[in-house]
């Protein structure tokens, strides 16, 4: 069980590049949260998808020297529904439909996919940690930072552009 919830029900055994196939498929999972819930399912979902995949990376890598294995991408999802967290906090308050927010979902797609891959300062610290901790932890912080981006450029065009 722990490794089909790691690979996220072995969509983290699809290649070439199985992590972004893996915050691909946390985008539609996002949706759902926030079309049945809001925000708040949205907030306490990724909260429970990080402390499970903590737990399910661990059990799945018990004993083995590095758990950071390319076919789990439950961390993916993870920090993927962090980066998304202002486009529903933003449709929430404007009161309109989460998908009218694309260009908010594609720049957290990107940036999300630029900070898991480049690993900028406190990202690749917890990818060093070698531990299952460490394998969610670089990828809430990856989230982090392309939450933020996408909060700057919301700001920036509705300032601006608008």
């Amino acid at each position: 069980m722990s490794r089909l919830v790691a690979t996220l029900f072995g969509v983290g055994h699809l290649r070439p590049a199985p992590g972004t196939w893996g915050s691909l498929a946390a985008l539609p999972l996002f949706w759902v949260l926030h079309v049945l819930g809001g925000v708040a399912l949205v907030v306490h979902a990724t909260i429970a998808v990080t402390v499970i995949g903590w737990w399910a990376v661990a059990q799945a890598t018990y004993g083995t020297a590095d758990p950071d294995k390319s076919e789990f991408v439950i961390d993916e999802v993870a920090g993927m529904w962090v980066a998304l967290w202002p486009v529903s906090i933003g449709a929430t308050l404007a009161r309109a439909d989460i998908l009218a927010l694309y260009p908010g979902w594609i720049a957290a797609f990107l940036c999300f996919r630029l900070f898991d891959i480049v690993k900028p300062g406190p990202i690749g610290w917890a990818d060093r940690r070698k531990t299952p901790l460490g394998v969610m932890l670089d990828d809430i912080f990856a989230g982090i930072a392309a939450a933020t981006v996408v909060l700057i450029l919301a700001f920036l065009w509705h300032k601006f552009l608008m």
